[in-house]
């Protein structure tokens, strides 16, 4: 990898363990995304200046480094923490402007041979792999490789639609109550006086659909039996309604049928209320 062998060499005295290397890596990988070390330490001092070197101090405590970042363009601080716990080393990428933070969890066996801290050519093991994991997953978000970003976004919205679906299928779940979509219904107008029953009120069919314009009785088709005009035995007498006229019965035609009424002779006991 172009630079990173001249910055080992510059700096393989103070190398002394397999962390000290991934530090180095992990330097220079920030070096290449547009970022100058500044200084070791949490808080900034006088003599800060940007440079792709590291300080001298850099790896004087071998459980915690802390080294400060600005972009080659810019005046943001990120702070940069690697701790060790056991065989892992744990990066922290803090911006000061945004308080975010990032980080990366890298096994140092992986990653370096300890038996070859002198030697560039042998110490690293899968560079490309240990890269790939800064370039997106340690590195400010806005710095990171576009496919990745876009990858990560389509991950959310498939656990956005996987969650959809469980509370869909929840049969404890009320579902969602989303607003009739299309046209809505032709309601009549209240004030209108054909609003209710409009289809046989209005003889016209003004207000779509029923109406009649002609008397059934002289439509042309077969007419029953029945005449009202002839009069109603024991209800309407003959010529109580006009010949032709609209007429309603407001009983069933025939009800007083002659001969016995069934309620002349009720059975023997009828006012017994033990029957």
């Amino acid at each position: 990898m172009a630079g990173l062998e001249v910055l080992y060499t510059c700096f393989g005295g103070s190398v002394t363990c397999p962390q000290d290397a991934v530090v180095c890596f992990v330097h220079w990988e920030m070096i290449k995304s547009g970022y100058r070390c500044v200084g070791s330490g949490d808080e900034p001092r006088n003599n800060d200046k940007k440079s792709e070197l590291l300080p001298a101090d850099w790896s004087a405590t071998k459980e915690l480094y802390s080294l400060r970042y600005k972009p080659k363009d810019g005046d943001t601080t990120l702070l940069l923490k690697a701790i060790v716990v056991d065989s892992t080393l744990i990066f922290n990428l803090m911006s000061s402007s945004t308080q975010q933070v990032s980080d990366l969890t890298v096994n140092i066996s992986d990653h370096v041979d300890a038996e070859q801290l002198q030697t560039f050519d042998r110490v690293f093991k899968d560079t490309d792999s240990l890269s790939e994991k800064v370039r997106t997953q340690l590195l400010p978000p806005q710095d990171r490789p576009p496919a990745q970003r876009t990858e990560r976004r389509s991950r959310r919205d498939e656990d956005e639609e996987q969650r959809r679906r469980g509370e869909d299928s929840d049969p404890l779940r009320i579902p969602n109550r989303h607003p009739r979509q299309g046209t809505q219904p032709n309601w009549p107008d209240p004030m209108h006086p054909f609003a209710a029953g409009g289809a046989d009120l209005d003889p016209f069919g003004s207000r779509g659909g029923g109406g009649m314009i002609m008397d059934p009785l002289r439509s042309g088709y077969p007419r029953s039996g029945f005449d009202p005009s002839s009069g109603i035995p024991d209800i309407l007498p003959p010529g109580a309604v006009p010949s032709g006229a609209r007429f309603d019965p407001f009983g069933p035609v025939g009800r007083h049928r002659p001969g016995p009424d069934r309620d002349h002779m009720p059975p023997p006991g009828y006012d017994d209320m033990f029957m």
